[in-house]
């Protein structure tokens, strides 16, 4: 490529998986099964939310956002993995590394965001129940939606415009499977502790403080558990929030790992294992959690189900 000084960067290698080359196609079938499983499952549990109109509830509709967010997520990411796993080439363009660096930031920004404000819908309707058709109603709803999309957005176009003002003039290897912002940092020509400092503050702005509101949320729901006095009130309030609190812990923990870390715990393989945890499994945990633990869902997928099972064979 030439002197380091003297040239500039037109394409990434993605080295991810080079350490695993003997399994490479071993790894191809289970990812590629796994993301497969995932888009199906987060499609079923899209149509079934909009099919059944019992599933018209400010929770399930953050729960639909979620799952679309999750596809799209999961888009952006894995079928390039897939693809370098069984071909040669493992070049990615400039542009197309900073095209997948940005969606990820904003679709990553907007489930962290969802995931606390279906947080907040938790607070409404158990704190404020006679008021919760008032405070979550269909335009509050998609306001909030809106503005997950919004924030998401402006903080990913600043992240960007950091990133792009630094010079790449080699190497060019990114020790990862995809356009991840700590590796891609790390090929700068020239380190700015300025842009480093910028975005890991938006990275706190955006995982921790999203964090601390779901943490406030539930905060103020025990509160309000602890003064229901008959033991079942008391279970049925925590059984509508244990599902959410599930994919929060496990999406919140594998984010706070990967940007929230000190630098000098940095493990190339274990960043890629955890990066797989949240950019396939993570998509995953959010249908199957919700299917198999939530009953209106349950319901609603049997009746779903069946109505078409009915009309074919009619």
């Amino acid at each position: 490529m030439g002197s380091r000084n003297n040239t500039v960067v037109y394409e990434f290698i993605l080295t991810g998986f080079s350490s695993f080359l003997d399994l490479k196609t071993v790894l191809f079938v289970v990812f590629f099964l796994i993301y497969l499983t995932s888009i199906t499952a987060n499609t079923l549990l899209i149509t079934v939310i909009w099919v059944d109109r019992t599933l018209h509830t400010p929770m399930y509709f953050f729960l639909s956002v979620l799952s679309c967010s999750e596809i799209c997520y999961s888009f952006v990411i894995v079928p390039k993995m897939l693809a370098n796993l069984i071909t040669e080439t493992k070049a990615i363009s400039f542009g197309g590394c900073i095209a997948q660096l940005f969606f990820f930031n904003t679709l990553g920004g907007v489930n962290c965001i969802i995931l606390t404000q279906m947080g907040y819908d938790r607070y409404a309707a158990i704190c404020h129940p006679l008021r919760y058709p008032v405070l979550m109603n269909r335009r509050i709803c998609r306001q909030l939606v809106a503005s997950a999309y919004i924030i998401s957005l402006i903080f990913a176009i600043i992240e960007q415009g950091l990133i792009v003002r630094l010079p790449f003039c080699g190497p060019n290897k990114i020790h990862h499977f995809f356009c991840e912002m700590g590796p891609v940092l790390k090929l700068a020509c020239k380190k700015s502790s300025v842009t480093e400092i910028s975005i890991f503050i938006f990275c706190i702005v955006i995982i921790f403080g999203s964090f601390l509101l779901v943490l406030l949320s539930y905060a103020l729901i025990l509160n309000t558990i602890f003064k229901i006095p008959s033991t079942k009130g008391k279970q049925k309030a925590f059984s509508t929030c244990a599902s959410h609190i599930i994919v929060v812990v496990v999406h919140f923990g594998c984010a706070s790992i990967i940007y929230l870390r000190p630098k000098s715990t940095y493990s190339l393989d274990q960043d890629i294992f955890i990066s797989v945890s949240y950019t396939m499994v993570t998509p995953l945990l959010n249908p199957l959690v919700y299917s198999l633990r939530n009953k209106d869902v349950q319901l609603a997928l049997k009746n779903t189900l069946g109505r078409r099972t009915c009309m074919s064979t009619a």
